[in-house]
């Protein structure tokens, strides 16, 4: 190949190569914003028993518990999320520690490996807080469980976990999930 030719053909290649190097972390990237805008709305659905509802002039406390794959994303989610007169408000924690995550509405659980988030998760057995997890962290289930189906964002809902800490899940938010586990 000429040298003239050869340019245009290696900067082509180069384009096409970095593209596709780049579509994963696009994907990656939007697959973690369409679920950093579920989890705050979650919140709308959700109904928690009374000893477990915020104060007056108190949020719904959104807690990221272990990694946080959401970064600002949550923040600016939560942010524009207001519950019955109540906003959402998100905080961090690296781990699970029960006395600061008892205030905790929704959690979402994301250990280093699936047995430290499958910990967590039962650490939270006692409490009545929405646990979410995410396929992408493993096998272990929160009441909601993340996964991409067929290239979207999908949720499975274990509501028997759900009702046995007293808090109701909502027709409308069932209708959407892929598997509702009674």
């Amino acid at each position: 190949m000429a040298p003239r030719r050869l340019l245009p053909a290696l900067l082509g290649a180069l384009a096409t190569a970095t593209m596709a190097a780049a579509a994963p972390a696009f994907a990656q990237a939007s697959e973690q914003a369409v679920k950093a805008a579920f989890v705050p709305k979650f919140a709308r659905y959700v109904g928690w028993p009374p000893a477990a509802q915020p104060g007056a002039g108190q949020p719904y406390y959104l807690c990221v518990i272990g990694r946080d794959p959401f970064g600002a994303l949550i923040d600016r989610a939560a942010a524009s999320e207001v519950i019955d007169g109540h906003p959402v408000a998100v905080r961090r924690f690296a781990s699970i520690d029960f006395e600061a995550v008892a205030g905790c509405h929704l959690a979402f659980i994301a250990g280093a490996n699936d047995a430290a988030t499958a910990q967590m998760v039962e650490g939270l057995k006692r409490q009545a807080v929405l646990t979410i997890t995410d396929a992408r962290n493993g096998h272990a289930r929160g009441m909601i469980h993340f996964a991409v189906v067929a290239g979207r964002v999908r949720f499975s809902i274990d509501q028997g976990t759900a009702a046995g800490r007293g808090i109701t899940i909502s027709s409308r938010l069932l209708a959407l999930a892929v598997e509702v586990k009674p």
